[in-house]
């Protein structure tokens, strides 16, 4: 049995618009259940239109369950990831060179505050003579 050229067209178009994403009648998801809903006709007459099935196996088979809008989305969420995976690495490395970047700086702190008090602890009670007068190439040393 076979089913009229105006069924099969309907079933054709119906599927088309189901592969596409943009279906009129049902939610969209790549079922059989859909795809007579979405051509207007019985299970039955569906189940008469073999060609059209045949060809439903074959695109799911080799394509899946999922229409094109779901695969975009699907394709937009993993690059969506991948750049969130990449942003992280990213942030986890200046981190680490912030982490860095803050060791050595207390390190120079606490050299600079050792190299103070040093200086403070030398100088303390000396008392460094000063004449007035610079020294000239003719001065002798005294």
């Amino acid at each position: 049995m076979s089913v009229s050229a105006a069924t099969e067209k309907a079933l054709r178009e119906a599927m088309a618009r189901l592969v596409e994403g943009r279906p009129r009648y049902t939610d969209g998801a790549l079922t059989k259940e859909n795809l007579y809903r979405e051509a207007r006709v019985s299970r039955a007459t569906m189940n008469r239109a073999t060609a059209v099935l045949e060809d439903w196996d074959g695109y799911v088979s080799e394509h899946g369950r999922r229409t094109r809008g779901e695969s975009l989305r699907d394709a937009e969420i993993a690059e969506l990831m991948r750049k969130i995976k990449a942003k992280t690495a990213e942030c986890t490395q200046l981190q680490q060179k912030l982490d860095a970047a803050a060791t050595v700086i207390a390190a120079l702190h606490h050299d600079n505050e050792a190299l103070r008090e040093h200086i403070r602890s030398r100088s303390a009670g000396t008392v460094v003579a000063f004449s007035g007068r610079r020294r000239g190439e003719d001065d002798e040393p005294g």
